[in-house]
């Protein structure tokens, strides 16, 4: 079982070797990045390219690690108790069951995606230490125990908002995916948009290196920015000249692609003032 990318994802050698390494451990695989460099992604494209199915766990800030266990609804225990309803003498009608004992029950292998465990508590991924080292758990409500017969692929996602625990990261292997180069993103680029004109794709990713560059920018753009912001110029027909011209002295055509906030957009205004003044 090995994982060489697909035709809708370029991976590099690194990244392909991290994956098939924690596949070949057992361990989950800890992917840290900028946000937008694909991250989740990877996690479909591992369970595309190996014909396996996708389970997916978002995590929130008010998520608790319990919830990718199980959920006992108590609640509406008493409730149906109240009501007479029968369903109330099997404890099984109450509880929800969560993202890892679908993984763990699953009949075949599985990917699970963790996604952005560094959003949660710093406890979260302490809780589930010894779930994902053993890949079981006690149910205490039915004193049953889920064992996975068939160990999944776990891929956990992290945009390194908080450090995570030494404990933690001793049990993943760890792969951090670097921004693409020009070339790579070039790729990625004819991935998405196939057929595109090679002069509107160098000018656009010529200004795009540059803008991520500027010092002092407080959110650089990101590899789905830049997709997003290529395929606008597409739409609207621009000429690669023009690109080239107004990088010389205003705001990046569509900058709402890339610039985020309102501190990003007055850096360039600034900018864009400076290099008129001094054209002039």
């Amino acid at each position: 079982m090995q994982f060489q990318g697909t035709a809708d994802y370029i991976a590099d050698k690194d990244l392909m070797v991290a994956v098939n390494a924690a596949i070949r451990l057992e361990r989950p695989l800890l992917v840290k990045g900028e946000p937008g460099t694909g991250k989740t992604e990877l996690a479909r494209q591992v369970a595309t390219a190996l014909g396996l199915d996708l389970i997916e766990w978002n995590v929130k800030s008010t998520t608790k690690a319990q919830q990718g266990l199980y959920e006992y609804d108590a609640v509406s225990r008493l409730r149906d108790s109240q009501l007479g309803d029968i369903r109330v003498h099997d404890v099984r009608n109450y509880i929800r069951q969560g993202k890892l004992w679908q993984a763990f029950t699953s009949p075949t292998k599985c990917v699970l995606l963790i996604d952005e465990i560094d959003k949660a508590d710093i406890e979260f991924p302490n809780d589930l230490l010894q779930e994902l080292d053993r890949m079981e758990f006690h149910v205490y409500e039915t004193g049953e125990t889920i064992r996975a017969a068939i160990r999944p692929i776990v891929i956990i996602t992290s945009n390194n908002e908080k450090e995570l625990p030494d404990a933690f990261l001793r049990r993943c292997f760890f792969h951090y995916i670097r921004f693409p180069d020009m070339e790579t993103l070039k790729r990625i680029v004819e991935v998405h948009y196939p057929g595109i004109k090679q002069t509107l794709v160098h000018a656009a990713l010529t200004q795009f290196f540059e803008i991520r560059d500027v010092p002092g920018l407080k959110k650089k753009p990101s590899t789905s920015e830049a997709l997003d912001w290529i395929h606008l110029l597409v739409a609207d027909d621009i000429d690669p000249e023009t690109l080239r011209a107004d990088a010389k002295g205003v705001l990046p055509k569509l900058h709402g692609a890339l610039l985020k906030n309102e501190q990003d957009v007055h850096l360039f205004e600034r900018l864009a003032f400076m290099a008129r003044g001094q054209g002039r």
